[in-house]
This record gives structure tokens, C-alpha cells and sequence, in this order.
């Protein structure tokens, strides 16, 4: 079943940032909604995964946040299929410390996880740093950067290997534009969190890993003999020249 806060129609103005809770627990799923209304959201609350991706295809949300166990399909299976259709900022909730759910979960296009319980403020702090990333380049154009067959093209957040379009999350996209903007840098897994959470994020520098993982293989980057970006060992990471 899907609840629509009242007063909050799916068919909201679009200048409003819209935010998907879905979370099975419903009073779990009204106390996260009720912070994202005050903070000025428009927010839909889905109980299970169908329902989610349902409605993540018609309200276009900027960001959903992801109960990773839900009756149906669990969170991995909808952050998969929303993945197919939507670029929104996903924030998977777990209730186990397991790594092996946060990395599978981040490994199918999340952006985040929080393990329960957690404080709903963390949550929103850590959406709002999501949301600051630039979605597209305002002000002096930046032209494309090529690294052999990848090009990175940061206005259009679009990048290619060849002629073929590479569809990243946008933090991976992020990820790479950090490291493609100063090639020449090592970067520590602390600076590029840092980076794509704009200073706000509290979260586990291992996620960068997970992130760079997804990132190579979407680009067809082999770890064991990297082309575009390079494990500077005891450091983090930095572009190759991919000549």
C-alpha cells in the first residue's frame, strides 16, 4: 500500500524536492517521512518493494530511502529494478551490521546505507549532503576529459568508453569526475567521501571501495591491471593516463 503524505499529491510542483520512504515498519516509515516533510519535502511512503518501484516510476523522487528487508522483494531486488528507470539518490536501511548487505546493496546502485536504529537526523543530514552534489554544470562550461577510450563529460555528467554511454550512479559519477578533474592527485578514501558528500558524511571510507569496484567494471577497468583508475597502495586512488 502506498501512503501519500497529507496534502503531498504525487503530482506535486516539480521546484519541490520529492523523497519515497520505503519501509515496511509504518511507524518507522512516518517518523523518517515526518522529518523530510519539515525540512520542506513532499514525501510517498511504500510498505513493499513492488509498490516502491511503482511508484519511484510515476513520482520521480530525488531520493528514496530503502528498507532492505520488505515483504515481496527485499531491497536489493527494488533498488535493482529502480536502478533501470531512475537516477534518484538511494539510501538503503538495514537492521543487521552484516557487510555482506551494505556491500550488496551499494553494489546494485546505492548511495548510502545506515544500519538500524539510527537518529532520522543523521539520515536527512546525510540525504541534504547528496543533494548538494551539482546534478549539471552551472556557470563556465568544463569541456570533456579523455583518458584513452574513456571520456568524461562533467556538464553533461555523461560518460563514454568508446562510443558506448556508461550508466553510473551519481555517486560513482562523482567519484570519477573528483579523481578525472586532477588526474595527477592520489586521493585518500577520506577525501573522496569527503568530496561526494560535500563534508557532511559520517560514513565508512570502506563505502569509497565499493564504489570504485562498481565504478571499474561498469568502465571495464580490470583491478588487476587498471587502466583509468589506479590503487595508489597505503593512499586510495588516482586517474591513469590510459593512453
Amino acid at each position: 500500500m502506498t501512503m501519500s503524505r497529507p496534502g503531498q499529491p504525487v503530482g506535486a510542483p516539480a521546484d519541490r524536492l520529492r523523497a519515497v520512504v520505503v519501509e515496511d515498519e509504518a511507524p518507522l516509515a512516518r517518523v523518517i517521512a515526518d522529518y523530510f516533510v519539515k525540512d520542506g519535502f513532499d514525501v510517498d511512503i511504500a510498505g513493499d518493494g513492488e509498490t516502491a518501484v511503482e511508484l519511484v516510476s510515476r513520482s520521480r523522487p530525488d531520493v528514496v530511502v530503502l528498507d532492505l528487508m520488505l515483504p515481496g522483494i527485499d531491497g536489493i531486488e527494488t533498488c535493482r529494478r529502480i536502478r533501470t528507470f531512475s537516477d534518484a539518490y538511494v539510501v538503503m536501511l538495514t537492521a543487521r551490521a552484516d557487510e555482506v548487505d551494505k556491500l550488496v546493496g551499494l553494489s546494485v546502485g546505492a548511495d548510502d546505507y545506515l544500519t538500524k536504529p539510527f537518529s532520522p537526523r543523521e539520515l536527512l543530514a546525510r540525504v541534504r549532503a547528496m543533494l548538494r552534489r551539482p546534478r549539471a554544470g552551472l556557470g563556465e562550461a568544463k569541456p570533456p576529459r579523455r583518458f584513452g577510450d574513456l571520456t568524461i563529460d562533467p556538464d553533461a555528467r555523461e560518460v563514454r568508453v568508446a562510443a558506448r554511454v556508461v550508466e553510473l550512479t551519481p555517486t560513482e559519477f562523482d567519484l570519477l569526475d573528483a579523481l578525472s578533474a586532477r588526474p595527477r592527485m592520489a586521493f585518500s578514501r577520506g577525501q573522496l567521501l569527503e568530496h561526494v558528500s560535500r563534508g557532511q558524511s559520517s560514513g565508512d571510507d570502506h563505502v569509497v571501495d565499493v564504489h570504485i569496484a562498481n565504478l571499474r567494471r561498469k568502465i571495464g577497468d580490470d583491478p588487476k591491471a587498471s587502466r583509468y583508475v589506479l590503487t595508489v597502495r597505503g593512499v586510495g586512488y588516482r586517474m591513469g593516463e590510459a593512453g
